[in-house]
């Protein structure tokens, strides 16, 4: 999995890019780990290439939420592929996250929770 960092004002975006599974995971989380110290740390996961996760995928991203929402942060997801959106209808994960077609409009749901 190749993970690029990019930004919208001060939410960094995560553009995931492959599969999420119990190898890449571990990766993904030590991207992560610097932003875990920033109370309130909002972050976008951009998924348009992301064509798998696995359980341990899942993982990461429900323990950003739990550790970032319980501070005024969260998690957001933008550009879900097909593969990934079906996950999420089918684990019943779409009301825990904002999920956006886009960057800019997570990032605009994210800073609407201030």
């Amino acid at each position: 999995m190749q993970i690029e960092l990019s930004w919208v004002g001060d939410i960094p975006v995560f553009h995931l890019n492959g599969r999420l599974d119990a190898v890449t995971a571990p990766c993904l989380e030590e991207r992560l780990l610097p932003l875990g110290q920033h109370v309130g740390q909002k972050m976008i996961f951009h998924c348009k290439d992301l064509s798998y996760i696995s359980s341990a995928g899942l993982r990461v991203f429900l323990t950003a939420q739990r550790h970032h929402a319980d501070s005024g942060g969260g998690v957001a997801f933008s550009a879900l592929s097909r593969p990934v959106a079906d996950l999420f209808a089918l684990a019943g994960l779409e009301g825990l996250f904002v999920i956006e077609d886009s960057d800019e409009r997570a990032a605009a749901r994210l800073s609407a929770k201030d």
